[in-house]
């Protein structure tokens, strides 16, 4: 956490490969000689690209494209989840804290992924993405009150990254409009590991008075689990190159709460509870398949 220009820029980085993966013109959404063949191939369950008969054993001409580069970057939307735990503070000491939620707390993140697919099947892939995503605060909080006195402070920045293995189903095409061609509908399931930064409490008040001269720590950077269900859309827009438009839902299990200021005897005690988060991601992905 911790607003950095590194961060940002590495989430730039793989936007830009996202989109490099998709071809010249991702507007112009393929010609129709690649449309044909992704129709055709899709339909017949080949799901491939034309080669000469016989060569690397592809007697019938359409081989299977088995190995595939894939890119995306977009926002993702916070829907759930406890940053602060109000309820949990340490009872008797006067403190009347607030539940606050990370839709509350955080500015939509942004989410960059890179990494591989593998066709078991015509229809069928398993994937390997590696992905930077970070949510800007969304600035100073009213805590609550102790003994009165109104508590205020401010999350540091959400900052991930990680791994995760999926496996994705993908169905018939379906008929598009005027300017997308025929595009085919997939789902996909993931699960992975998630190294969370640490995030700090910052420019805490009492009643004015600020808590220490130090940001608070609040969460200890850790790895913890996550995992997605995803749905998106697919069409070619090159030979081998293809977009897609994804969402779906992602959680993220809470990090490691720390005691090291706000423990047994501190009067905020407990309000770091908190931390699991569950988003919906909207993600433009570039596929390239060899």
């Amino acid at each position: 956490f911790g607003t950095t220009g590194n961060g940002n820029m590495r989430i730039l980085i793989l936007g830009v490969s996202a989109i490099a993966l998709s071809g010249c013109s991702w507007l112009g959404l393929g010609n129709n000689k690649a449309q044909n063949s992704y129709n055709q191939l899709a339909n017949t369950g080949s799901y491939s690209y034309q080669k000469n008969a016989g060569s690397n054993g592809c007697s019938t001409g359409q081989c299977l494209a088995r190995w595939n580069i894939e890119g995306g970057f977009g926002p993702s939307f916070n829907i759930g989840g406890s940053a602060i735990t109000g309820d949990e503070t340490n009872a008797g000491t006067g403190a009347d804290i607030n539940n606050i939620s990370f839709r509350e707390a955080y500015r939509p993140a942004y989410r960059g992924e890179l990494g591989a697919s593998y066709a078991l099947s015509p229809n069928r892939k398993i994937t390997t993405t590696g992905f930077y995503e970070q949510a800007e605060s969304d600035g100073v909080l009213n805590l609550g009150t102790v003994n009165g006195e109104l508590v205020t402070g401010e999350l540091s920045d959400y900052r991930a990254f990680g791994g995760e293995v999926g496996l994705r189903q993908y169905f018939a095409p379906r008929r598009g409009g005027r300017i997308i061609g025929n595009v085919r509908p997939y789902v996909e399931g993931r699960l992975g590991a998630t190294r969370l930064r640490s995030v700090d409490l910052e420019g805490a008040t009492i009643g004015g008075t600020a808590i220490g001269t130090d940001d608070i720590p609040f969460y200890r950077g850790s790895w913890v689990g996550s995992g997605a269900g995803l749905v998106g859309v697919e069409t070619p827009i090159a030979r081998r190159a293809t977009l897609a438009l994804e969402s779906g839902v992602r959680y993220t299990q809470s990090p490691r709460t720390s005691t090291s200021v706000l423990g047994a005897g501190n009067v905020l005690g407990g309000i770091n509870n908190g931390g699991g988060r569950v988003s919906i991601p909207l993600m433009l992905r570039g596929r390239y398949r060899f």
